[in-house]
């Protein structure tokens, strides 16, 4: 392994300790910076983006994501009656998996549930609760890394991913993600933040939604996908053109192009606009963010179920139990490579 690399600037410019875990071990936070002044904040538990805040006038920003003050609301929300997984890094698969089940190369592989009978979101643990090794950090980047242990959750092989944020000159947040396994496994990454481009004391419906997708995948009542379609063409759910954010959604959309914009997100109010372009073939997009009155969020707001949406891009949930769904399986020695972008721009 290599050794840790820092910038020229000492470590109190960008590195701070906000405290740590039962098991000893210290957490810290990490500030990356453009030369806009878009600022990006980063803790090593579960490779969670706490901060990113964007230039939307003269000395005046705006905090896009939701998150917590302090480490213990991070660790303590897992325990929400629905975890919320704020900004976190999510694997090794997103989504549901289906009885917590599927086969590789003809072997059956049951895994942990932590969603009644299903899995979600990696597991009882999962990358979300990992303490993350910093690898390098620059003045605009970060790399972590995280060995998730061969019968991790359950899942075959040890996987080794790291994880590249990254701000640039453009107001861009590029998150690159990489992971390598010493046995054929699964994989299906994503990040986990709430966005909310008009801050977090606001809600998201008169905020404008588009996705670039004609199709999304049916699911059951227990949002198990069916293996089946549903076009989108003249239904609620139809965001080719932009409309109003709904007040509730959990679908996971089918992506028309990986070379154009995947979703946005426009705010009125602020004139802000987030581009998403992305290498998936879908964006799985909820709105959600609830803390049920149990722990406040940052600058002491009250998270409820329109106080974020996520625009999770990865694969298709329980694509290993689904043939006609685009493969999961990283073979061993192969690269797993996934690219995501969230552009900012004033319009």
């Amino acid at each position: 392994m290599s050794k840790t690399l820092f910038s020229q600037f000492t470590a109190s410019d960008f590195k701070k300790s906000i405290g740590f875990l039962t098991t000893g071990e210290e957490i810290f936070s990490y500030r990356l910076k453009n030369k806009n002044g878009m600022e990006l904040d980063v803790i090593n538990y579960g490779a969670t983006i706490t901060s990113l805040n964007i230039p939307i006038a003269n000395k005046k920003k705006v905090d896009v994501v939701l998150g917590f003050e302090n480490l213990e609301d991070y660790i303590n929300s897992f325990s929400l009656p629905n975890a919320p997984y704020l900004g976190a890094l999510v694997g090794r698969y997103a989504g549901r998996i289906n009885n917590a089940t599927f086969f590789l190369n003809e072997n059956k592989i049951v895994l942990t549930k932590n969603h009644g009978s299903h899995q979600i979101h990696g597991g009882v643990e999962g990358f979300s609760k990992a303490v993350w090794e910093v690898k390098t950090v620059t003045s605009n980047a970060i790399v972590l890394e995280y060995t998730s242990q061969d019968n991790e959750e359950h899942f075959p092989g040890i996987l080794t991913t790291q994880i590249t944020y990254t701000i640039t000159d453009e107001n861009e947040l590029k998150v690159e993600m990489l992971s390598k396994s010493t046995e054929d496994t699964i994989i299906n990454l994503t990040q986990h933040s709430y966005f909310n481009l008009d801050g977090h004391s606001e809600t998201i419906e008169n905020q404008e939604l588009f996705v670039n997708s004609s199709k999304t995948l049916e699911t059951n009542i227990e949002n198990i996908p069916t293996g089946r379609f549903f076009e989108l063409n003249r239904t609620p759910f139809d965001f080719n053109s932009p409309k109003e954010c709904p007040t509730k959604i959990d679908n996971t959309f089918v992506l028309n192009t990986e070379t154009e914009i995947a979703a946005t997100l426009f705010s009125t109010k602020n004139n802000l606009k987030m581009s998403v372009t992305t290498n998936q073939p879908a964006v799985h997009i909820y709105v959600g963010g609830n803390c049920f009155a149990q722990i406040k969020g940052k600058e002491n707001a009250n998270y409820h179920p329109l106080s974020g949406i996520c625009f999770e891009t990865q694969n298709f949930p329980d694509s290993p139990n689904h043939e006609n769904f685009p493969s999961a399986v990283l073979k061993k020695g192969e690269t797993y490579l996934h690219n995501t972008v969230f552009k900012f721009e004033k319009i």
